[in-house]
């Protein structure tokens, strides 16, 4: 079982960085031949990542819900997802071009994704009684005390000392 941290805890990450979600959807199952490609592309990108942090991603989850699967992703930079996503030498590339001549808009095989470039010091989280989870991955945990006590404190927006959810006694 993985080891559950039983305190209030806030991630931390320094400078800016970048949520990248991306994911695919199954539209016509029966075209296992259509989608399985696609699905199987993106354990072998993650691997390759994994194999070479200089590349730029932090940490990436995957989740499945039939009929979709899609993945989290933390990247240091906009300009490292961009330069992985664009490099004909790694393993991206060639996957999209795949899909672009084996499905593109027939409607087999549905693709998404979204990107979301964060600035520094603007995000803010809270894990309680929970694993080490999503940007605690990419970063690093903290104790959520004092300022990082209310999501206006760990924002930077006040002192941490206006969560309504606590009695002023025990604050």
């Amino acid at each position: 079982m993985t080891k559950l941290v039983a305190e209030r805890m806030a991630a931390t990450l320094e400078g800016d960085f970048v949520v990248f979600l991306i994911g695919m959807r199954i539209n016509r199952p029966l075209k296992f031949w259509k989608w399985g490609p696609v699905a199987t592309a993106m354990p072998r990108m993650l691997t390759e990542l994994g194999k070479s942090p200089e590349l730029g991603l932090l940490h990436a989850r995957t989740f499945f819900g039939f009929p979709n699967i899609f993945v989290i992703q933390y990247w240091r930079s906009f300009e490292a997802l961009h330069a992985y996503a664009t490099d004909k030498t790694l393993a991206h590339l060639p996957a999209w071009k795949a899909f672009n001549r084996a499905i593109a808009s027939n409607g087999d095989v549905g693709i998404w994704h979204e990107t979301y470039l964060i600035k520094d010091g603007q995000h803010e989280s809270i894990y309680n009684n929970m694993p080490r989870w999503g940007l605690a991955m990419a970063g690093e945990l903290a104790p959520a005390q004092g300022r990082r006590r209310s999501a206006k404190g760990r924002l930077g927006r006040s002192e941490g000392d206006d969560d309504p959810s606590k009695d002023s006694a025990h604050s």
